[in-house]
């Protein structure tokens, strides 16, 4: 063969490929199957990855890519504390604090390094959410002024050393938490995972050698970085602007900007967030790790998504932030909705800013909120739980077809909780979750759309939510239009319903981020959330695509002929044409 990867043939580069992959997805079927708590089993808000002997990125699953492009940020804490050279095979490091390389503080990642002869070949992490690690509220939602209201904050410490458990700092983290229950099983379900990448590696090195694993793993990273350039030398040189802000911050009312300049040099990228603004009382601020991950995972979706996923992606990518900023959040501000609501807000400024650069491949923003919800329930033997969901909105329409319905923002990929897992675990009552029409934001490419939620509380409890989209709903590119706005709902057993999140038929709004909100039996939460952005024209759309819609329930003839000046004759259930060319005239 004359074809060569450095030293590796083509077959054996290939082969490691998929190795690095296979590991990862072996460790995220692991996590997910023995996992205790639902948000990992059911939501599958966890990631996996492993590192090379360098803490470079080498391979990860298509997990929750906020995770991802943040873990080596992590590792590198790990190395700052503890020295890669001290590492033991069986050592086991956990850390959530979002100053040294975590996000939010229910984000708690464990970083084991992997040996063979005594030689250390990598890293195996295994990041995932934890239900409850305590705070003001349930799910570390207090949304106060200060990181200590949000939980427990663990700086890089050993969890296990030679695959021993550390049983004092365990006794801390269960007797920090309203779900115990939850805490040792998915520590074991982590640990199990990390058990399957020292396997897996560890198997390889003795199968290819140590020399052609480890070369394997460079040469995986300069392909990657090969790929990504060259799509980056396809976008025009130039400065293109984005910008998109959070309602609230929930301390103060006014609107939280990211404002940004995308610069595209030949091959590479630098992201400038100069103007954005300062570090917030609230708790939306965003680590640097956070920030960082919701830049990479951005691009990603327009230079190379196809391409080995390792580190090869980031370093064509720069970014600058200033010091007082709400998105390089310094100690002691609080960050709890920084994955959220601050990274979907980082992802659409992007978007709009890589809409000016490629209007033809742009996408129209998502709904950008994960809407992540968490309640305390009381079940009729007394004990508190937690439940947790995080209902989706709609993505934005493209420039090939209509965007998603009702899919997590791309920067979660997590998925939502069964109504009967929910019910069978909790004491409430799923009552609805379906399409929510007129919810897309119009285009020639429709937005997708969002839905309506709503469970039952059987027995009472508190629930605490962060969300935005309560002011505008998701910009439009190109020309499309936004979507509606979110609302959120709460509905007494008699009917009587009361806006306790958004704007209230009155006009008076109320900012959608709240902490423990009181609920009492038989008393229902209702979430609407929004679409995606229109992609393209408005009335450029095709009247019989409207018509479509018409007839799907995706918008109503009102909105058909507001929007998109298509009249529907009522009787026959189909386009007016005159009525339409008087209205498009």
């Amino acid at each position: 063969m004359d074809q060569k990867f450095g030293d590796l043939d083509p077959v054996t580069f290939e082969v490691l490929r998929n190795t690095f992959e296979y590991v990862c997805r072996r460790m995220t079927v692991i996590l997910q199957k023995s996992s205790f708590s639902p948000i990992l089993s059911e939501n599958l808000d966890f990631s996996n990855a492993i590192y090379d002997p360098e803490l470079r990125l080498i391979g990860q699953t298509a997990n929750c890519p906020v995770h991802l492009a943040a873990m080596h940020f992590s590792v590198q804490a790990v190395d700052r504390k503890f020295g890669i050279d001290t590492l033991k095979p069986g050592d086991v490091v956990v850390l959530n604090d979002p100053y040294e390389g975590g996000t939010h503080l229910n984000d708690v990642t464990l970083t084991m390094p992997v040996f063979y002869d005594e030689e250390l070949i990598g890293f195996a992490v295994s990041r995932g959410h934890w239900m409850d690690l305590g705070g003001g509220g349930p799910g570390g939602q207090g949304f106060g002024t200060h990181v200590a209201g949000e939980g427990l904050r663990l700086p890089p410490m050993k969890l296990y050393e030679n695959y021993e458990v550390n049983a004092d700092l365990l006794e801390i983290l269960l007797r920090n938490t309203r779900t115990p229950h939850y805490i040792k099983g998915d520590l074991q379900a982590h640990m199990g995972a990390l058990l399957a990448a020292e396997e897996e590696l560890q198997a390889t090195a003795g199968k290819y050698g140590k020399d052609v694993l480890l070369n394997g793993m460079s040469q995986m990273i300069g392909y990657t970085e090969r790929i990504v350039r060259a799509a980056i030398e396809a976008i025009p040189d130039g400065t293109y602007e984005g910008a998109d802000y959070a309602d609230s911050d929930g301390i103060s009312d006014d609107k939280i900007w990211v404002r940004l300049k995308l610069t595209v040099n030949g091959d590479a990228i630098h992201v400038d967030f100069d103007g954005s603004d300062p570090q917030c009382a609230g708790a939306i601020n965003s680590p640097y790790a956070n920030t960082a991950a919701a830049i990479y995972t951005a691009l990603q979706f327009f230079l190379a998504p196809d391409a080995p996923p390792n580190a090869g992606m980031f370093a064509p990518i720069s970014f600058s932030l200033p010091e007082d900023c709400w998105l390089n959040a310094k100690w002691p501000a609080p960050v709890v909705g920084c994955t959220t609501i601050t990274s979907g807000k980082v992802q659409s400024a992007i978007w709009q800013a890589v809409a000016k650069a490629l209007p033809d491949l742009a996408i129209a923003p998502t709904c950008a909120d994960a809407n992540w919800f968490v309640a305390a329930v009381r079940g009729k033997d007394g004990r508190i739980d937690v439940f947790s969901d995080i209902p989706a909105g709609g993505w934005g329409g493209t420039p090939y077809n209509d965007g998603l319905n009702v899919t997590l923002d791309p920067l979660g990929n997590c998925t939502n909780m069964p109504a009967e897992a929910a019910e069978l675990l909790y004491p409430i009552e799923v009552e609805a979750f379906d399409l929510r029409s007129d919810s897309g934001g119009p285009g020639e490419n429709r937005g997708g759309l969002g839905a309506r939620f709503r469970f039952r509380f059987i027995e009472g409890g508190e629930l605490s939510i962060e969300t935005s989209r309560t002011l505008e709903g998701s910009p439009g590119v190109n020309g499309g239009g936004f979507s509606p706005v979110q609302v959120l709902v709460k509905e007494r057993p008699d009917g009587v319903r009361k806006v306790i999140g958004g704007t209230s038929e009155d006009g008076s709004w109320t900012s959608p981020l709240l902490s423990s909100h009181k609920f009492g039996p038989g008393e229902s939460f209702e979430f609407l959330s929004t679409g995606g952005g229109g992609w393209g024209a408005i009335r450029s759309r095709d009247p019989e695509r409207v018509l479509d819609d018409v007839l799907d329930e995706y918008i109503t003839m009102e909105a058909a002929e507001r929007d998109y000046l298509v009249v529907i004759d009522r009787d026959t259930m189909t386009v007016d044409e005159a009525a339409t060319r008087r209205l498009r005239s």
